[in-house]
């Protein structure tokens, strides 16, 4: 025990790559079998200390085509196992509660997540299928360290965003600060991670909790702001939709330069040309230290 292991189960924003709808330039390249570019799952990482104990952050509608890719995560024991110990949400929307109701056969597990995240969950009457006498919910204070299974350590850390799109109204706040979006810091033999799947902004608070980490997974959901709405694809910038962009004025590779961890991004928009092995768009970001995270990606540190 004493390191810390990571396994991206899915790399991609909401909706996939390629997204089931879609023929944007990206996409066409996906649905034509380019070797350019890797048909990615929606955003979700495993994490461990021991590699026997496991949690997920966020259960993606894709989850059970991740537990098949993924032999780490499969039953060991008849007739019944299950090595995933915990689940924790940065947030309630669809793309990272979704896959909890794969999880529904009666498998005992423990469900963190902010006060408010677990209470947007307890109030769609589906996710009653989590029954409570298997399936603990543990609600957790931001700044709050917590421990989890396996030996591993963690903290819930505010993050500039907004509530999930189904609770957000008509005029959200798109940078707010509260329980609604968070990052989550994992800890283990003096190594840490940070998953930051959602981020409006970067704040001095959050940039200095970044430089502290060995390895950071951020939001790269788009590369330029107004992207989707070049693609034809949406009507609404980035910023809209409660994530920075990569690229251009206040972007992230402007805002997070410099800093020592490994860089990954993670939760990457079906539009977005990063996806494109060898675009100028990946060049720029593999120039500034980036890594481009990938459906089974493997960390250790």
């Amino acid at each position: 025990m004493g390191r810390l292991i990571a396994i991206v189960l899915g790399a991609a924003a909401g909706g996939g790559f390629p997204q089931w709808n879609c023929r944007c330039p990206v996409c066409a390249l996906a649905w034509a079998g380019d070797a350019r570019v890797k048909p990615r799952t929606q955003a979700s990482l495993a994490v461990s200390a021991d590699g026997e104990q496991w949690v997920l952050l966020n259960a993606a509608p894709d989850l059970r085509a991740q537990l098949q890719a993924t032999p780490a995560l499969q039953p060991r024991k008849a007739p019944r196992h299950s090595p995933i110990a915990a689940v924790v949400l940065t947030g309630a929307e669809i793309d990272q509660t979704a896959g909890l109701l794969t999880l529904r056969e009666r498998q005992a597990f423990a469900l963190y997540g902010t006060a408010e995240t677990l209470a947007a969950v307890a109030a769609n009457p589906m996710f009653n299928a989590l029954a409570s006498d298997v399936v603990a919910r543990r609600p957790v204070a931001i700044g709050g360290g917590f421990d989890l299974p396996g030996g591993l350590t963690a903290e819930l850390f505010a993050v500039p965003g907004k509530v999930p799109l189904y609770l957000e109204g008509g005029n959200p706040d798109l940078a707010r600060e509260g329980e609604a979006n968070v990052g989550i810091a994992l800890a283990a033999g003096g190594r840490r991670l940070l998953f930051v799947p959602g981020a409006a902004k970067v704040t001095p608070a959050l940039r200095e909790r970044l430089s502290a980490a060995d390895v950071i997974l951020f939001d790269g959901t788009l590369f330029t702001d107004n992207e989707m709405i070049a693609s034809g694809t949406g009507e609404k910038s980035g910023r809209r939709m409660g994530h920075m962009p990569i690229d251009g004025e206040g972007g992230s590779l402007g805002e997070l330069a410099g800093l020592a961890a490994r860089r990954i991004y993670i939760h990457i928009n079906n539009t977005n040309p990063i996806l494109v092995d060898g675009s100028a768009e990946r060049r720029t970001v593999a120039a500034a230290g980036w890594e481009i995270a990938e459906d089974g990606l493997r960390i250790e540190v």
